[in-house]
């Protein structure tokens, strides 16, 4: 390897080649570039410092407008914050940031009283611990000091507040070292006093509910939680006792407390297949039980609660809540009355309470579409006739239930009181839950008007025209329910809602939290009983912004194959989306979804007329399980089609112009960026890969290699399926590299970055691209962390410079950089 000393040509360092075989199914590839996955070699070591250099000085031109996205970034932050107490046992929990600082720092409140659930006020503006009563509980910036990476691996407590355990990583590595603290205790000096125990580069841990017993998480040698051990504390670690080892490589592990903290629970499963092992926190020497035995390809989950006083003579009625698949693909949920009823379970017992849509999975009605109205007698009122209905989970607590669920491609919660869940179970009717619906934004343009054409939006603002100023209606259709619900005074946002701030049982009101693309997230509780809807924090979001100055909007592209594919588009309103520079995003794996959610980052490049873009592509869990079920295995092309056919039909439709079109994708969202850029190099002017999985084929036929087997399930097993081998190298981005000059005369600009500690998608596959792409000639760049993982480096300011920095590349190549 060599660097060319032409600084103002800035020629890339030229990558020796050295051919390695690889020989699978009668197939032979060549590899020349197998030498990089020598991590320690100065070879290797050489070749990055060179690469970055190289990078530096390619991007040396935009350091003054990198300045100016970091500053606008930071002007919209209010650095100086806190987030909303939330109750746990008999503390107010909450984090304040400062101004200058890092990192987050945690923070506590003793509670007035067993009946106190209004969150108390505090100075968001003061120190950490400058209030009456108020402790710090972990300070990462005093933890942090002296490390170039650190990431908080868990934080939990004993339910009297005392003991905390809690685990950092300083190395991004995603191995985690664990201590127990004593926060009624003080050092001589002040410090922190800390039990000798420790317990070095494992997955996790979690405490017992009295603090005397911790349960952690063993990692293999490939990185895979496999085993689960038993701590006492105070005796020393050597004593500890494996309670758990999952002998199935395909099969991760994890432990915790139930809800109800009566049961210590043990989750393993793979991509397809779960199981549910528990022990009562009574006896934790005891042995773990499985509540159901695995079955393959069945994913199940349990909890347990119980209807207070609602039995006949006044008694509680205990039950258990099981969520699965065994007989719906797209999940149910079964509650069963434990009152006459006693092991062993099975899945499908009980009474379902809500079912999803079986349409077009694989395990359920393949023929049908995913976009079919489905109805089904036993789900509740607002689920008949959903579209691409998923059931996501339930949760029970003293005052009220939730629900959550996916439908039209969106996140969906909806609420009942406790006690007409009990009424309605003990009926044998279905339950009577009220979806949950995010208050809209006082004379926002999401206020339906039913006297405008939806060619130009609800209320006259130009959504897209054509050369002709005639909207091109024949790639995309809108389809946000904007122009056929008209309900008055219904958020239309692109949003996003869950109910995840909720950890205690006891609390007589639900909060939950919101956001969309354009609107800054809140966090509101609700009564059950009355249905009054309280804002408790809007996030600030600081200067001149204002969010009815940008519109959301959701559309539906029609793939190669038929399929409608949901699209989101924001952008500013004083830029109509008219050929605009376009930054256009995608995921598409592991039944995630990419759901909306808001980015100050994002304003940045709105304020200048980008159109920002999210293709909804099969391989994520927009629509449910047969959406996922279509993108993955020897279905996984759909993925890449997709987003192609998306990016088209928006060009096509004059809102974007290709040749100021920038794609981004991290992780497996890198792996479709990869392909793209094979696939239609037309479509983009610059791609951003992040993290890519570009070379997967390789990965996934080293059962050695960390997460390889788990793998198998989302991609398949090409190192024992000739035909998924086969499938596979038709479309991973490194064997499909430009090889030649002429191969890559159209191919887009590249920017990558990597790091070199990450685990998941180990750093040699993003240089291996590299060194091939720029072989070839293409005009490819990469940002290598020598420390981070696969989340990339941390501490909020270096991670404002760090986006600044890929926006402003993202820019210039839109021909924004000014």
């Amino acid at each position: 390897m060599t660097e060319s000393m032409n600084e103002t040509a800035a020629m890339p360092p030229v990558a020796k080649c050295e051919p390695t075989r690889r020989e699978f199914h009668g197939d032979v590839f060549e590899d020349d570039y197998e030498w990089l996955r020598d991590k320690e070699s100065a070879a290797v070591q050489d070749y990055v410092a060179a690469e970055n250099r190289y990078c530096d000085r390619r991007m040396a031109h935009l350091e003054g407008f990198r300045h100016t996205l970091f500053e606008e970034l930071k002007a919209h932050v209010e650095e100086t914050d806190m987030s909303v107490p939330t109750r746990v046992n008999d503390y107010w929990y909450f984090t304040r940031t400062q101004q200058g600082k890092q990192y987050g720092v945690q923070c506590r409140m003793p509670v007035r009283g067993a009946d106190d659930w209004d969150p108390p006020v505090v100075d968001p503006q003061g120190a950490p611990g400058s209030m009456p009563g108020e402790q710090i509980v972990f300070d990462a910036n005093v933890e942090s000091e002296g490390h170039d990476f650190f990431r908080l691996g868990g934080l939990d407590l004993s339910h009297d507040g005392r003991w905390l355990l809690y685990g950092v990583d300083v190395k991004g590595d995603e191995r985690y070292d664990f201590r127990i603290r004593d926060l009624a205790s003080r050092t001589e000096d002040g410090g922190p006093v800390e039990l000798p125990e420790r317990f070095d580069g494992i997955g996790g841990a979690s405490f017992t509910p009295d603090g005397k017993w911790v349960f952690w998480v063993e990692l293999d040698d490939s990185w895979r939680p496999c085993a689960i051990w038993r701590h006492q504390v105070g005796t020393p670690t050597d004593a500890d006792v494996c309670v758990y080892r999952e002998q199935d490589e395909r099969f991760w592990v994890g432990v915790g407390i139930s809800f109800d903290e009566r049961s210590i629970v043990i989750g393993t499963g793979s991509k397809t297949t779960t199981e549910v092992l528990m022990l009562p926190v009574a006896t934790p020497e005891g042995e773990f039980q499985a509540f159901i035995p695995r079955q393959q390809d069945v994913e199940y989950d349990v909890s347990f609660a119980c209807f207070e006083g609602a039995g006949e003579h006044g008694e509680d009625v205990p039950l258990a809540v099981v969520y699965h698949n065994a007989s719906n693909p797209n999940f149910e949920i079964d509650v069963i009355d434990m009152r006459d009823h006693e092991p062993p379970y099975r899945l499908g017992e009980g009474v379902c309470v809500a079912a999803g849509s079986p349409y077009g999975c694989e395990h359920g009605e393949p023929d049908r579409p995913i976009t079919e109205a489905y109805f089904d007698p036993v789900n509740p009122a607002i689920l008949q006739g959903a579209h691409g209905l998923g059931i996501e989970g339930i949760g029970l607590h003293r005052h009220f239930v939730t629900l959550s669920y996916r439908s039209d491609g969106q996140a969906h919660v909806a609420y009942m009181t406790k006690t007409d869940a009990a009424a309605d179970f003990l009926a044998g009717r279905p339950w009577r839950f009220v979806e949950l619906l995010p208050p809209p934004l006082e004379n926002d343009w999401d206020m339906v008007a039913a006297d405008r054409a939806d060619e130009t939006g609800d209320h006259g603002e130009t959504l897209w025209t054509g050369a002709d100023g005639v909207r091109p209606a024949d790639h995309t259709s809108s389809s946000d329910g904007a122009s056929d619900d008209h309900l008055p005074g219904e958020t239309r946002r692109l949003y996003t809602i869950g109910t995840g701030g909720n950890p205690s049982y006891d609390a007589p009101r639900m909060r939950y939290s919101f956001a969309s693309y354009t609107r800054p997230g809140e966090l509101h509780e609700i009564d059950p009983v009355t249905g009054r809807d309280t804002l408790l924090k809007r996030a600030t979001v600081l200067g001149d912004f204002d969010p009815r100055d940008y519109m959301e909007r959701r559309v539906w592209i029609t793939a190669r194959d038929g399929e409608r594919i949901p699209v989101s588009l924001v952008w500013h309103r004083d830029f109509p989306a008219q050929d605009s520079p376009m930054f256009i995003t995608g995921y598409g794996a592991y039944e995630i979804s990419s759901d909306p959610g808001f980015s100050v980052s994002r304003l940045s490049m709105l304020d200048r007329g980008v159109l920002y873009a999210v293709p909804h592509i099969r391989g994520g869990g927009e629509m449910g399980r047969a959406w996922y079920e279509q993108g993955r295995r020897l279905n996984k092309k759909h993925s890449f089609e997709d987003f192609v056919d998306a990016t088209r039909a928006l060009e096509e439709a004059h809102l974007a112009d290709p040749r100021r079109t920038v794609a981004n994708g991290g992780s497996a969202g890198g792996l479709l960026m990869g392909v793209v850029a094979n696939m239609a190099p037309e479509c983009y002017a610059g791609i951003e890969a992040d993290v890519p999985f570009v070379d997967a084929l390789t990965s996934i036929l080293d059962p050695d290699l960390p997460l390889t087997v788990t793998e198998w399930d989302e991609w398949g097993d090409p190192l024992h399926d000739p035909e998924v081998y086969r499938y596979m190298k038709s479309y991973t981005p490194y064997e499909n590299a430009p090889l030649t000059v002429a191969d890559a005369a159209d191919f887009p600009r590249i920017f990558i970055t990597t790091s070199m500690n990450d685990t998941r998608v180990l750093y040699v596959e993003p240089l291996k691209w590299l060194a091939r792409l720029q072989a070839a000639g293409v005009d490819a760049v990469a940002k290598i962390e020598v420390e981070a993982g696969h989340g990339g480096i941390s501490g909020r300011y270096k991670q404002w410079e760090e986006v600044s920095y890929e926006n402003a590349w993202c820019m210039d190549v839109m021909h924004l950089a000014r």
